[in-house]
């Protein structure tokens, strides 16, 4: 395998440069979820001079096709990259800034997509290097609900053929360029929206007793949900319950008639998930109804828990260390953002590894999701390589 790993190495050299002109190409022209058809466009061109023509569009501008081994084994290994950017406008005054005003990959999107590019050039070159099949999958809509994954899954994306594992690569700025990090279990939370009312009735704040006040009533609800977590779940389940938005639109002297919350839900495990759901719903419309008010109470749901299969990726923590070095191979800490590709570790076995993309010399610290976030462009040599390696490593695994 160490001819494996050293031709991917040399390929990554030699291929750095177009893959580094795809990233930027990418980040110059963003396209929000759902949106992103320029953005395929470009994709498809790409595979198409690599010499792959049977591509299968998904839910719109997904992409996805096969590169096949030398011989068929029987195992399918998927690779995702997820291809949309955020409504954020770009601080950053570089020669690849976004010219889609208000609109920036600043979750590295465009590294994810410049990556699997990189892997699949690599990969069709070296056919003769592994066996089995390998499905890619370029998904959109990762950054809004319902999430571009679970389209793609309804839409049989995980079959004919059905993958045995999917791998799935993200940017990390807080992991040095260099480094990638791994986490077996789970790592991911679920991510669920928080939507809330309360209709009372309004009048003048020096007359409290001819009002029913939403703002206090909104006042105990929040507080008691936190119950739900603290004294509701187990300690050994972590959960977080934050809102960030309250509307109550009255006046120093004003009642206003209601109050409108939002806020975020998040945990790891499926069944403690819908349980704390009708908790919250059921205590926010009591304490509501006992003061004499009303409460309309949704809880949108969000992508469920992402989870690492612990041996798939024990497997592909060994894989990272025989290509990067041991020292180069970190552990991950739990980390209570969202990510779609939680569907697919719903599905089969998946592994989600994190890429390095920090350099502190080159002043590039920013983290996702800010319109100063950057990468140093160095950290596609892995992206592609590592991406590549992991997937040929896994189909010639007795």
């Amino acid at each position: 395998m160490t001819d494996t790993i050293s031709a991917i190495k040399r390929l990554s050299e030699e291929y750095y440069e177009e893959v580094l002109a795809f990233r930027r190409h990418l980040h110059s022209h963003p396209e929000l979820s759902f949106q992103e058809y320029n953005t395929a466009d470009f994709i498809e061109e790409k595979l198409r001079e690599m010499g792959i023509t049977d591509l299968e569009r998904k839910a719109d501008t997904g992409i996805t096709f096969l590169i096949k081994g030398a011989k068929d084994n029987g195992k399918t290994v998927a690779m995702r990259a997820d291809i949309d950017a955020l409504p954020i406008k770009e601080a950053n005054e570089v020669s690849y800034k976004s010219q889609n005003d208000g609109v920036m990959h600043a979750c590295g999107h465009d590294v994810h997509t410049a990556s699997l590019l990189g892997a699949t050039k690599i990969l069709t070159q070296l056919t003769d290097h592994f066996e089995g099949t390998i499905k890619a999958i370029f998904q959109p809509g990762e950054e809004k609900l319902p999430g571009g994954a679970s389209l793609l899954i309804k839409e049989g994306i995980l079959e004919n053929p059905k993958p045995n594992r999917i791998l799935g690569q993200h940017v990390m700025p807080l992991i040095d360029s260099g480094k990638v990090g791994f986490r077996k279990g789970m790592y991911m939370a679920s991510a669920d929206e928080v939507y809330f009312t309360v209709k009372g009735k309004g009048g003048h704040a020096a007359m409290p007793e001819n009002a029913i006040d939403p703002v206090l009533i909104t006042s105990h609800i929040i507080v008691a949900l936190q119950q739900i977590v603290s004294r509701n779940s187990s300690p050994k389940i972590p959960s977080v319950l934050s809102f960030g938005r309250v509307e109550a639109n009255g006046a120093t002297n004003v009642i206003p008639n209601e109050v409108k919350v939002q806020g975020t839900f998040r945990t790891y495990d499926e069944e403690w998930r819908a349980d704390a759901h009708k908790r919250m719903t059921k205590m926010a419309k009591g304490i509501a109804e006992a003061m004499g008010a009303e409460c309309d109470f949704e809880v949108m749901k969000g992508y469920p828990h992402l989870k690492n299969h612990p041996e798939y990726t024990e497997d592909n923590i060994k894989a990272a260390e025989e290509y990067l070095g041991k020292e180069n191979v970190v552990d991950l800490d739990l980390w209570l953002a969202g990510e779609d590709f939680a569907y697919y570790s719903q599905e089969i076995d998946a592994c989600f590894y994190r890429l390095g993309t920090r350099n502190e010399e080159k002043g590039i610290t920013s983290g996702v999701h800010t319109p100063t976030f950057d990468i140093d462009e160095d950290a596609l040599k892995i992206g592609m390589g590592l991406f590549a390696w992991l997937t040929i490593a896994e189909l010639n695994r007795p």
